[in-house]
């Protein structure tokens, strides 16, 4: 019991971290945080799209974010680190946040999904699941669900862990959105099947 209730700690912690640094770090195009303790020290390796955004100049930006993070979460000798986000367009909360920008701005919601999907897909990606529920239309329309995918994204099991999920919400003026991104990276191997590529369908493939 005691093991367990660690383990629900620790989960809480880095949740609020990584809540902390989403909205610290929103500029640097914040992506996702590790964290590995050790007897000694926190690492805490921080993604992001802009990497000089996050050390500053000589380092003052992360030495005052690890200070902060070591005074608000109580963590002894946290080491941050910063790595630069390879492909954004495969990080789900990069592609979430640039959904719900979009659909702030007015966006076609269906046709933005597409053109997301189509892109994702177009780096390898083995499943994509993006999902848009609320306001979707002028004021006063009923709230509604907008759902595109491709591939194999599992929704049961132990192998749910091998798909990168976000949620976030979007806020335009006729209410809000939530957004919904999931995303099975290339090369990612299950143990109860084989991923093969699959064509995307028509009415994905030439939206506008």
């Amino acid at each position: 019991m005691v093991v367990e209730r660690k383990f629900i700690a620790d989960s809480l912690i880095k949740l609020r971290i990584s809540q902390y640094l989403e909205k610290s770090l929103s500029k640097a195009g914040f992506s996702r945080v590790e964290i590995q303790k050790t007897p000694v020290i926190t690492r805490i390796t921080v993604y992001v799209t802009n990497p000089g955004r996050v050390i500053g100049s000589g380092g003052q930006t992360i030495n005052a974010l690890t200070e902060d993070i070591k005074n608000r979460f109580h963590i002894q000798n946290p080491q941050i680190s910063v790595a630069e986000v390879k492909n954004p367009k495969l990080e789900p909360r990069i592609v979430a946040r640039y959904i719900a920008n979009s659909l702030e701005r007015g966006a076609n919601p269906r046709s933005l999904l597409h053109s997301v999907l189509r892109d994702i897909v177009a780096e390898g990606a083995l499943g994509v699941e993006l999902i848009a529920s609320g306001k979707l239309a002028a004021k006063g329309a009923k709230a509604k669900t907008i759902k595109v995918r491709h591939g194999y994204i599992p929704k049961a099991g132990a192998v749910r862990n091998l798909v990168d999920e976000v949620h976030i919400t979007a806020y335009p003026k006729y209410g809000a959105i939530g957004v919904t991104v999931r995303i099975v990276q290339p090369g990612t191997v299950f143990p109860d099947r084989e991923i093969k590529e699959v064509a995307l369908p028509r009415s994905i493939a030439e939206a506008k």
